[in-house]
């Protein structure tokens, strides 16, 4: 037992310094894909895929939040958010109300106007590259966050969970317009963008007020309140 206890004291700096370079993955995977994800929204007229991009927009802010969390977390293991964690989280959520806002405003305007995107063909191969892409980091921050016993990078992959459901509703909405023609689809796509958008920012309101990372994505903040 001593053995393996001291394993993992000797392994813990790495599985930390793995941490921290998933956060910066996380941030950076999430700039490009925005920038291409609005790019080609715009260029094919699709609102589903523009709305991914600005999605993926709002995630790097998160995303620098888990970064200093992460480097925080290196230093002296608190997983209790600190004042600069607190406010990445409030603008994060402030940011997700404001996309829900002009996705549901323009996806309705859409469907009012019988709007079709000139091609969803770019929405399939962005969202199958982000499926892939979220998959495999879930799978890293859960390996890490468990075997450091963390709350907040477990609480991590589940954000990250989150955004491979967006993933999946673009993917669906994109080739269900390829195969129908139906414009319908890809506001509809945009409407649950929005829905999906306002759970994340609602939840990270809850995650700033209880002043913990260890809220996760998804459940319920009232158990988990702190001092701030």
């Amino acid at each position: 037992m001593e053995n393996i206890m001291l394993g993992f004291v000797q392994n813990k700096p790495k599985l930390y310094a793995w941490a921290y370079a998933l956060a910066l993955i996380t941030i950076f995977y999430n700039i490009v894909e925005g920038l291409v994800s609005v790019y080609f929204g715009l260029e094919d007229e699709t609102m589903a895929l523009f709305g991914f991009g600005l999605d993926s927009f709002v995630e790097v802010i998160s995303g620098i939040g888990i970064w200093h969390m992460v480097r925080r977390l290196r230093r002296n293991g608190g997983e209790d958010a600190d004042r600069f964690e607190r406010q990445a989280l409030k603008i994060t959520g402030s940011a997700f109300y404001l996309l829900t806002t002009g996705l549901a405003v323009g996806a309705g305007l859409n469907l009012y106007q019988g709007h079709k995107p000139e091609t969803t063909f770019w929405g399939i191969i962005i969202a199958g590259v982000s499926i892939l892409t979220m998959w495999l980091l879930i799978r890293a921050k859960v390996s890490v966050g468990t075997k450091l016993n963390s709350e907040a990078i477990l609480a991590d992959a589940n954000c990250t969970r989150a955004c491979l459901q967006l993933s999946i509703v673009l993917l669906v909405a994109s080739v269900g317009y390829e195969l129908t023609g139906i414009g319908g689809l890809d506001a509809v796509g945009a409407l649950i963008i929005a829905v999906l958008a306002f759970r994340e920012g609602r939840e990270a309101f809850q995650k700033a007020a209880a002043g913990s990372f260890a809220c996760a994505c998804g459940g319920s903040c009232e158990t988990v309140q702190k001092e701030s």
